[in-house]
C-alpha cells in the first residue's frame, strides 16, 4: 500500500485524475471501477476537462460502479445512475453499452447481484478501481461487520452511513436503508486500486485502514493485502498519520 498526501482536495483530485487518464492512455479499453459521492466529484470534472481539451478518449472503456441505493430508479436525482450521468457520462464520449451500475429497482435482488458479478468477470475483471471511504471505514457500501462479503450483495446501511449521506437528501428519513454493493473480493481482484479521502472527518477511518491489521469492522483495512493500492489523501484525511508515512 502506498500513501500520497496532497496539500488540498484540489490537488488530491488532480493526482487521481492523472492516474485515471494515464490508465486510459496506456490501455484505451480499460475496465474502470467507479465511485460516487462528493469525494470523487472534482476528479470527474478534471477528467471531463482533459477529455474536452486534450481528447482523452473513453470510447473503448468499460465502467462498473460500486453501488446503488435500493428503491431509487435511474431517473431519481438521488440515485447513483443520475449522479454519474449528470457529473460524468453525459460529458464524455463513453459508449453507454459499456456503462454498468447496479439496478436500484431490480425484480430480483439476488439475481441482479449475480448478474453484476458475471458481467465484471466476463470483462476480465477491473483494471483500475476508484474508491472513497466512509467515516466508518466502509468501501463501496461494504459496512463494518463480523465478516467480509465477497461478491455483489444487498447490504443494510449503518446508521453512521445514513447520517453521513443525509446531507444529499431533503431529510434523514429519505435516505434509503438498503443498497446493492460490489463485494470485497471483487474490489480486491482489481489490478489497481486508488482510494481517495478528504477532510479531517475521514482521518480516523484512514488510520484504521493502515493500522491494526485486517479486520471486517474496518472494511478498508483489507487494502493492506492488495498488490497495487494507493491512498491519495489531503492533509485533513492524513492528519492522524505519523509524518514518516505521509510520502509516496
Amino acid at each position: 500500500m502506498r500513501i500520497m498526501v496532497t496539500a488540498s482536495y484540489q490537488e488530491m483530485s488532480q493526482a487521481a485524475a492523472r492516474i485515471l487518464a494515464g490508465q486510459l492512455y496506456l490501455k484505451p479499453d480499460s475496465v474502470l471501477g467507479l465511485a460516487t459521492g462528493s469525494t470523487p466529484l472534482l476528479m470527474y470534472r478534471k477528467l471531463v476537462a482533459v477529455h474536452k481539451k486534450l481528447g482523452l478518449d473513453f470510447s473503448e472503456a468499460t465502467t462498473f460502479n460500486l453501488d446503488e441505493y435500493i428503491g431509487l430508479a435511474k431517473d431519481d436525482p438521488q440515485s447513483y445512475h443520475y449522479f454519474m450521468e449528470k457529473n460524468f457520462f453525459s460529458q464524455i464520449n463513453i459508449n453507454r453499452k459499456n456503462v454498468h451500475i447496479p439496478s436500484g429497482v431490480p425484480k430480483d435482488i439476488e439475481a441482479e447481484c449475480r448478474l453484476y458479478d458475471r458481467l465484471i468477470e466476463a470483462k476480465g475483471g477491473i483494471d483500475l478501481q476508484v474508491l472513497g471511504i466512509g467515516e466508518n471505514a466502509h468501501i463501496g457500501f461494504n459496512e463494518p461487520d463480523i465478516k467480509f462479503e465477497a461478491t455483489t450483495h444487498r447490504v443494510k446501511l449503518d446508521e453512521a452511513t445514513i447520517k453521513a449521506n443525509s446531507r444529499f437528501f431533503s431529510e434523514p428519513e429519505a435516505v434509503p436503508r438498503y443498497a446493492i454493493s460490489m463485494g470485497i473480493k471483487t474490489i480486491m481482484l482489481a489490478k489497481k486500486v486508488v482510494l481517495l479521502a478528504s477532510g479531517k472527518n475521514k482521518a480516523p477511518a484512514i488510520y484504521k485502514t493502515i493500522y491494526g491489521g485486517v479486520r471486517p469492522d474496518a472494511p478498508a483495512s483489507i487494502l493492506q493485502l492488495h498488490q497495487d493500492a494507493i491512498l491519495i489523501l489531503d492533509k485533513g484525511a492524513a492528519s492522524l498519520l505519523p509524518d514518516g508515512l505521509t510520502k509516496v
